[in-house]
């Protein structure tokens, strides 16, 4: 991958369907999330298609599905799938993983596998729909390993399209994608990276509060159109939060194109913009290292 020749790293986009046409959501679940993102066409692209929308575009993305096998009972993508299409495409895919954490023991050695020998950067959660407090301890151990390995951990942050207008919003409890329950996790895994994805909307001030006190705690604008930012994340961006805000579209329900075109009538500084849109996640991720006497790990002190 030539950092220097893209035009940004998009840290946040999904794998919605596998090579044999597997989904990644029960078909309820699926239909309320196009419906609460008005994302009705061209909604399943394969990965192989998503390295070619983001090739012609010149930009990397980063990829992952979300295992909920635990609280959902559908079968998830396979991470050595994701892992594995991403490596053939390695210009301008970075494979993550989802490991449920209800699977335990297993999780752990899972993670360790995937980071070891598919080459994964990284881990995402969605406590919502996977139905644990980031806080509980039952994840403890998986984190631990994530922070041995040396990668970043997303978690799903705010509101969720998902569910949304379901009765029961599909049995999905939003109080688990509360950023303060992230905080602990914080606390206890001091050197374990991690981003907070999307605007955490009802908990905006939770999330910004959280990224200006832990040091290795990101934020990403996935989720999303820039226009409706709050206007504390636009502020913080540009100044407390500007190494460690992160662009994300959440592609496919929002595509790179729409979110920068946004972006662009954003009042973002212009030495701000190039840090949002690449640079932070270039050095988070390990691919670009830090200038010397830098911070550690891409992140302001």
């Amino acid at each position: 991958m030539d950092i220097d020749e893209l035009t940004a790293i998009d840290v946040h986009t999904h794998a919605e369907v596998s090579a044999g046409g597997h989904g990644s959501l029960s078909p309820e679940l699926f239909g309320a999330s196009a419906e609460y993102f008005k994302s009705h066409t061209e909604r399943q692209p394969t990965i192989g298609q998503m390295a070619a929308y983001y090739r012609e575009r010149k930009m990397a993305a980063v990829v992952f599905t979300v295992d909920a096998e635990h609280a959902t009972g559908h079968p998830r993508i396979s991470n050595e799938e994701i892992a594995e299409t991403c490596a053939r495409h390695s210009d301008v895919l970075i494979p993550f993983a989802s490991v449920d954490p209800w699977k335990g023991k297993a999780a752990v050695r899972e993670a360790r596998r995937l980071v070891t020998e598919f080459g994964v950067r990284g881990f995402k959660f969605h406590p919502s729909i996977q139905a644990f407090a980031p806080d509980d301890r039952m994840a403890y151990p998986l984190y631990e390993a994530i922070e041995e390995l040396g990668v970043p951990a997303l978690f799903h942050t705010g509101q969720t399209g998902i569910g949304a207008g379901v009765p029961g919003g599909g049995g999905i409890r939003l109080k688990y994608s509360n950023p303060m329950s992230v905080d602990d996790v914080a606390v206890d895994f001091p050197e374990l990276r991690i981003v907070l994805a999307h605007p955490s909307f009802p908990w905006q001030d939770e999330a910004l509060a959280v990224a200006t006190h832990k040091p290795y705690v990101h934020i990403d604008l996935s989720g999303w159109s820039p226009k409706y930012f709050p206007p504390q994340l636009v502020r913080y961006a540009n100044s407390l939060l500007k190494d460690k805000v992160l662009f994300g579209s959440d592609y496919p329900v929002i595509t790179p194109d729409r979110w920068l075109s946004d972006f662009e009538k954003l009042e973002i500084k212009p030495e701000v913009r190039p840090r949002i849109l690449k640079e932070n996640a270039a050095r988070l991720l390990g691919l670009r290292q830090p200038a010397p006497g830098g911070p550690a790990k891409g992140v302001s002190e």
